[in-house]
């Protein structure tokens, strides 16, 4: 086994060499990976030539791969929902979306926090670039949870946040105008204990996260400004420069991702797969 990790950023992210994933992969070559995944949040694998049945083999190391789940109202983000995958991409044929979340920034989130059982990870895989722009930046949920002032995570301890999400990129939901028979939604831990590594993780993000449970509208309010403030600090975030090539998984349970603008006129494509997660407990 020649596995090379070499770490993105102090606080989170690796990049992982000495592996062709268009091969099988062994035991002890797999083991690694979980380990290395466990310990770093998010791992990218440059320089990768992948079809879908290769993408699909590479993320069966991590765990089941999920099936893709239509909106509960209306078409939502286009393509096959026949399908693991997802194609996340800006390009239009005969005047439809191929694919999904196709143009510019989105703001902070976990994929599927407002599943009962929200995905444990995500495999992104780059395969049409724009000349600037579209990095992906990843935050650390383990080190926001510590950064939560004493007081303020007292307050806090044993509460759950409502995660809601309608296909918005840039908008949280008004909940006092929202339809929430017609959204996907499920009130999730404030702060989770992840099932992997026993370690305490903030469980909120400025997109998806809507109201904390027990207090007041404007109570949560304030709590939530300062929490999306606390995730969002740069000095627990990486910001990955994507190449044609990269394969990038993240842990939804203990990080928050965020998408920078990029050209509208140019082609981005890459094609995403998620691995099943579970109930997740304080």
């Amino acid at each position: 086994m020649n596995l090379k990790i070499e770490k993105a950023h102090p606080e989170i992210g690796a990049r992982v060499w000495g592996v062709d994933l268009s091969k099988p992969i062994d035991a002890e070559t797999a083991a690694a990976m979980r380990k290395a995944f466990d310990e770093n949040i998010m791992l990218a694998f440059p320089e990768q030539e992948l079809g879908e049945p290769e993408q699909l083999r590479a993320a069966q190391v991590f765990g089941a791969v999920a099936m893709r789940k239509k909106p509960i109202v209306g078409d939502g983000p286009g393509g096959n929902f026949d399908t693991p995958f997802m194609l996340v991409t800006n390009i239009v044929e005969n005047g439809k979306s191929i694919g999904a979340f196709g143009d510019g920034e989105m703001w902070f989130h976990h994929d599927t926090s407002y599943y009962p059982e929200p995905h444990r990870a995500t495999l992104l895989y780059a395969m049409k670039l724009t000349s600037t722009g579209g990095e992906t930046r990843f935050s650390n949920m383990y080190r926001a949870y510590d950064m939560i002032p004493q007081p303020l995570r007292d307050k806090l301890e044993g509460r759950r946040v409502l995660q809601m999400h309608d296909y918005k990129r840039r908008e949280r939901l008004n909940l006092d105008t929202s339809d929430l028979s017609k959204i996907r939604h499920n009130w999730q831990p404030l702060f989770v204990t992840h099932p992997a590594t026993g370690k305490k993780a903030l469980y909120i993000s400025r997109l998806m996260s809507s109201q904390i449970e027990g207090l007041s509208r404007q109570e949560s309010e304030d709590a939530l400004e300062q929490l999306f403030d606390i995730s969002e600090n740069p000095a627990i975030v990486y910001e990955h420069s994507w190449a044609i090539g990269d394969l990038v998984i993240w842990d939804n349970w203990c990080s928050i991702h965020a998408r920078n603008d990029f050209p509208r006129d140019e082609p981005r494509l890459m094609r995403r797969l998620t691995i099943e997660g579970q109930k997740l407990a304080f």
